[in-house]
C-alpha cells in the first residue's frame, strides 16, 4: 500500500511539472488569433427570480484584440463581463498562471488553470479557466473580483467548429453584487423600509444570463468606426 501511493504521488507531480500553464495558455491565444473581427446574431435570455426581462434579440461585433460592440432594437441586460469571452480579456497585463489539476466537462478533458493577475490596478483577484485538452478553447471561465464579486462563464462549442466561437454561453453572477443599470437595481437599492429590506434578503440573488449565438460572420473586414461608440 505505501509503494502504491508513493507511485500515485511520483505520478501527481510528475503530470505537474510535464504540464506548462504557460504553453497551454499561448496555444489558446493562438488558436483566437485566427478570428481578426467576427459579428453575431444572439438570443439572449435573463434569469433573475423577482426581474421580469423578455428576451432579447441583438448583435455582437468584434474587432481583435478587444473592440466590442452590442446593438439591440431594446434594452438588453448583458453585464459587461459576459460580453467578451475572447481569452485576451482575462489573459491582458502581467500574470502568474497554475496548472492546477485535469478535469472533465460536459465529456470533454480539460486542463484547469489558476491565472493571478500582478499588481493590484485591475479589478480581476483571480480566474479559474478550464481549458480543452484537445482543441485549445475555454471551456468555462470562474472569475473573482474586486468590485463584481464572483461570476462563472460556461461555454458551449459546434462539433465541427471553424473558429473557437461558441454557439452558446450561460453567464451566472450575483445580483447585488454585479454592477447593473439603475433602473435594474432600483428596486433592490433604493429601499430603506425594514421590511422590504427583509424581503430583498430572502431572495435569491443569484442571476443567469442564457446567450445562443448564430449566424456568424468571421474576418469581413469590420471598419473601426462601427466601435466609435463604444461603451467604457
Amino acid at each position: 500500500m505505501k509503494n502504491i501511493l508513493i507511485f500515485i504521488l511520483f505520478t501527481s507531480v510528475s503530470l505537474a511539472q510535464s504540464v506548462k500553464p504557460e504553453d497551454i495558455l499561448e496555444k489558446v491565444k493562438n488558436n483566437f488569433s485566427r478570428v481578426n473581427d467576427y459579428e453575431v446574431r444572439v438570443n439572449i435570455k435573463v434569469d433573475v427570480n423577482f426581474l421580469k426581462v423578455p428576451e432579447t434579440r441583438a448583435k455582437i461585433f468584434y474587432k481583435k484584440p478587444d473592440k466590442i460592440q452590442l446593438k439591440s432594437e431594446g434594452f438588453a441586460l448583458l453585464p459587461k463581463e459576459g460580453l467578451d469571452f475572447s481569452p485576451y480579456s482575462f489573459l491582458e497585463g502581467d500574470y502568474t498562471a497554475i496548472f492546477d489539476k485535469e478535469n472533465v466537462i460536459g465529456g470533454n478533458p480539460c486542463y484547469l488553470l489558476k491565472i493571478i493577475p500582478l499588481g493590484d490596478k485591475g479589478d480581476l483577484i483571480l480566474s479559474t479557466l478550464w481549458i480543452d485538452k484537445n482543441k485549445y478553447v475555454i471551456r468555462k471561465i470562474e472569475s473573482t473580483t474586486k468590485s463584481n464579486g464572483t461570476f462563472t462563464i460556461d461555454l458551449k462549442y459546434d462539433n465541427d467548429f471553424k473558429y473557437p466561437l461558441p454557439s452558446s454561453m450561460v453567464f451566472t453572477f450575483n445580483v447585488q453584487k454585479m454592477q447593473m443599470p439603475k433602473e435594474i437595481t432600483g428596486d433592490m437599492t433604493d429601499e430603506t423600509n425594514e421590511e422590504k429590506d427583509k424581503q430583498n434578503k430572502s431572495r435569491t440573488t443569484t442571476g443567469k444570463v442564457y446567450i445562443n449565438y448564430s449566424d456568424y460572420k468571421v474576418n469581413s473586414g469590420l471598419p473601426d468606426s462601427l466601435f466609435t461608440h463604444e461603451k467604457k
